[in-house]
């Protein structure tokens, strides 16, 4: 039987969303603290907090808030750690490859839309083999504003010169919901990410909540 897309464009967070990238962040504060001869953190525990990135990981390995005047050094020295490693471990999360074959197969628009600074996006999005397949990259630092902010969903958006009424973003944070919404599109909330937020998925409001990556593509493809 002939499947249609629901939707007509498809936009995902980067980490926790379309790809598991939260071993190789949690390496990068292993380590600093290896380095420092203090005991290591099993990556399971840090998992939770790859949404929230070099301040996630260096208030788990280290205590610290940005408040913290050594905070500064402490993220750099993650940062150089990461972008050294930057794709280890991570991978495509199970499901997805499929997923965005079938989305190409029906040409239907799909792009990146990440919190993560152009910095460390442009060279692990390539490194994933998607750079010359997406519709578009916008990375945290690409426009004025990072998520919940949806000005870096319409940004994406605009550049395919694509509505957003009939649209969707699919994210594994309150952010991504709260900036998908804001910018009038459809959500997904993808519950088998990282979800950092105090709340559960089940309380962000989404359109739609996925526990499983690989049942992503029942949502967006009707028969």
């Amino acid at each position: 039987m002939p499947i249609s897309c629901r939707f007509d464009s498809v936009f995902f967070d980067l980490d926790g969303t379309l790809a598991d990238t939260a071993s190789d962040l949690a390496a990068a504060a292993n380590k600093m603290l290896f380095d420092r001869e203090m005991p290591l953190i099993p990556h399971q525990q840090m998992r939770h907090l790859a949404s929230s990135g070099a301040r996630g990981m260096i208030h788990a390995a280290f205590g610290l808030t940005p408040e913290d005047t050594s905070f500064e050094a402490f993220k750099e020295e993650f940062l150089c750690n990461y972008e050294q490693a930057i794709h280890v471990d991570t991978a495509l999360f199970p499901g997805m490859d499929d997923l965005l074959n079938t989305l190409d197969a029906h040409q239907i628009p799909w792009g990146i839309v990440t919190n993560k600074h152009q910095r460390f996006t442009t060279p692990l999005v390539k490194s994933l083999g998607l750079d010359l397949r997406t519709n578009a990259i916008v990375s945290g630092d690409t426009t004025a504003h990072a998520k919940p902010h949806p000005a870096p969903i319409l940004h994406a958006v605009s550049q395919k010169g694509l509505s957003t009424s009939n649209g969707v973003y699919i994210g594994d944070d309150l952010r991504d919901i709260q900036a998908g919404k804001a910018a009038g599109m459809h959500t997904i909330a993808a519950a088998y990410g990282y979800c950092g937020s105090d709340e559960p998925p089940e309380l962000w409001q989404a359109d739609f909540i996925v526990y499983d990556p690989k049942d992503l593509i029942s949502i967006i493809f009707t028969q």
